[in-house]
């Protein structure tokens, strides 16, 4: 078989073999595949499309290019992913309010795709944390905390890995077949008895209309459950950012703030802790999802939730006091540069879109795979939609490397942020439940 043959087919309509899949597929991880060749893939499929046997066959193979653990002898083992979005930090307190409840969560996480923000960003603003440890350390820091968050490793489902980074720098992220392939294959790969789903909709996802989120959702419901992994989905609103920041090392600080009690956003908190009655009942932690989340309340009120983030941190490398000082530690901008009203009125509409590339802008995601980021910069105090608002008030404080960057910034969110005499309908926080 030669990889142009395979592109060619795509290109053209036809369906592929899972052989001819799983030829490409080891092409992509031994390297045998050009870059030109994956991008030029990844294109045809995004206009094309794949069947749902070319889906399933594409995740199983990404997912065999690499380890698959086992975790016998373990509790319940479960995860959840969230497709992307601006500001969604709620990984980095799920994991620990399901560890507080009794489950063992092994979480890989993703960089920043075009304009979302990933974990795997987030969590590199924590001095020493060790992001990607071997697969030994990542057996024993589940099993010892109940939850690790890392990256992906070289181990799982490495295909997954190149064929990533060519997709965020060539404009064919938001393709289904590739986005659940991409997803699952590394949730199948770390050996998961159950996983949840977060499927974005909004402004600020990469499926903005509700249709494309569902078709999203059910697909990945469904190929899942092809591959013997029980999973729901959450169809959740990402019409404007999640929480009160969008940046790498502000984001840590929210997410503290939430576990702790000192802070806690009540559409973050909401998503989260619906997110944690999913986990909980798909394993039988829970006797519903409603159950489930009373007891990851429970968890947060009771300090355990924040007491399994401070052991996976010192766990995996970070400082042992983090918890209690995350201010100390974490990366600041030299510059704040605030974003007024330029009317009085009612905050009517954010293109969520916008305010991501703006973060993006700013340093804190990437233009090109090679790319660094800056893990100061980006926006706070983010105030919702529906906010009454005079002249002038802050809508936003933008963190930045310069005034230029951050007025630059400034000039951006205005372009993105709708103000208007009367209050906006409500958008409904969690759309649909996809089983």
């Amino acid at each position: 078989m030669l990889p142009q043959e395979i592109i060619r087919k795509k290109r053209d309509g036809q369906p592929l073999s899972a052989e001819e899949i799983a030829y490409l597929v080891r092409g992509i991880t031994d390297g045998s595949v050009s870059d030109s060749q994956v991008s030029a893939f990844a294109m045809a499929v995004f206009f094309r499309g794949m069947a749902l046997d070319e889906r399933v066959a594409l995740t199983t193979a990404m997912m065999r290019s690499g380890t698959v653990l086992e975790w016998q002898g373990l509790g319940p083992v479960l995860d959840k992913h969230s497709t992307g979005g601006v500001g969604d930090k709620v990984s980095l307190m799920l994991a620990p309010i399901v560890a507080a409840c009794g489950g063992y969560v092994p979480m890989i996480s993703g960089r920043g795709l075009g304009h979302t923000g990933g974990t795997l960003d987030k969590l590199g603003a924590i001095p020493g944390y060790q992001a990607q440890p071997d697969l030994d350390t990542l057996r024993r820091v589940v099993r010892d905390v109940g939850c690790a968050i890392i990256g992906q490793t070289a181990d799982l489902a490495p295909a997954d890995q190149r064929f990533y980074a060519v997709r965020d720098v060539t404009a064919t992220v938001e393709s289904v077949p590739l986005i659940c392939a991409s997803i699952l294959s590394k949730k199948l790969a770390a050996g998961l008895q159950g996983l949840v789903m977060d499927v974005k909709c909004g402004s600020g996802a990469f499926m903005s209309d509700l249709k494309s989120a569902s078709d999203l959702a059910e697909s990945l419901v469904r190929i899942a459950a092809g591959a013997g992994l029980p999973t729901t989905a959450l169809l959740t609103d990402m019409d404007q950012v999640l929480g009160t920041t969008a940046g790498n090392a502000l984001e840590v600080g929210e997410a503290v703030d939430y576990l702790t009690g000192r802070a806690r956003e009540p559409r973050l908190h909401a998503v989260t802790t619906a997110l944690a009655g999913e986990m909980l009942a798909l394993v039988e932690l829970a006797a519903s999802p409603e159950a489930g989340r009373a007891q990851a309340q429970s968890a947060l009120d009771s300090g355990a939730a924040a007491e399994r983030f401070a052991r996976m941190v010192a766990t995996l490398g970070g400082p042992k006091d983090f918890l209690e000082h995350a201010s100390r530690f974490l990366a600041q901008s030299p510059v704040t540069v605030p974003f007024p009203a330029g009317r009085s009125g009612y905050v009517a509409r954010i293109d969520t879109r916008a305010v991501g590339i703006a973060v993006v802008d700013l340093g804190a995601g990437r233009r090109r795979t090679s790319d660094g980021i800056d893990l100061g910069v980006g926006l706070s105090r983010i105030v919702p939609v529906g906010t009454a608002v005079s002249q002038g008030d802050t809508l936003a404080l933008v963190h930045a490397r310069n005034d230029a960057e951050g007025r630059r910034a400034v000039d951006a969110l205005a372009k993105a942020v709708e103000i208007s005499d009367t209050a906006p309908p409500t958008r409904p926080l969690i759309h649909a439940r996809v089983v």
